[in-house]
């Protein structure tokens, strides 16, 4: 995935929601206080090998702001936490209530190393160990 166009980021996120239940069904999770991450591996026929992105942030998160807030944070951090997963996953981050909070607290390079601890949990490549 090439970081100098934003067409490939967005090509880069899980948006229907048969592609958000078969991550659900069949991933491997991992969760804390704050964040929940399903993880899913493609299966070996499908062309396109980069790592995905589905957000899940409810109200319970805040109000619009506050969701809207978490998540480009979770966007941002998502981009830094890819070279360390394997290609052709699929990942769901689930937000928490309290996340908007933790962010304000500890800022958002806190809520990104919580996300690369649950991501390479369940989706980290084999070479990275």
């Amino acid at each position: 995935m090439t970081e100098s166009g934003s067409g490939s980021r967005r090509r880069a996120r899980i948006t229907r929601s048969g592609d958000f239940d078969a991550v659900y069904r069949r991933g491997r999770s991992s969760a804390n206080r704050h964040l929940v991450v399903y993880a899913f591996q493609r299966g070996d026929d499908d062309p396109d090998r980069t790592v995905r992105l589905g957000l899940s942030v409810s109200r319970k998160v805040g109000g619009a702001v506050e969701r809207n807030r978490v998540k480009r944070v979770l966007r941002e951090r998502f981009h830094e936490v890819v070279p360390d997963l394997r290609p052709g996953v699929d990942l769901v981050v689930i937000a928490r209530p309290g996340v908007a909070e933790y962010i304000d607290q500890r800022g958002s390079d806190a809520v990104g190393e919580r996300l690369r601890e649950l991501a390479v949990k369940v989706a980290g490549r084999e070479d990275a160990a």
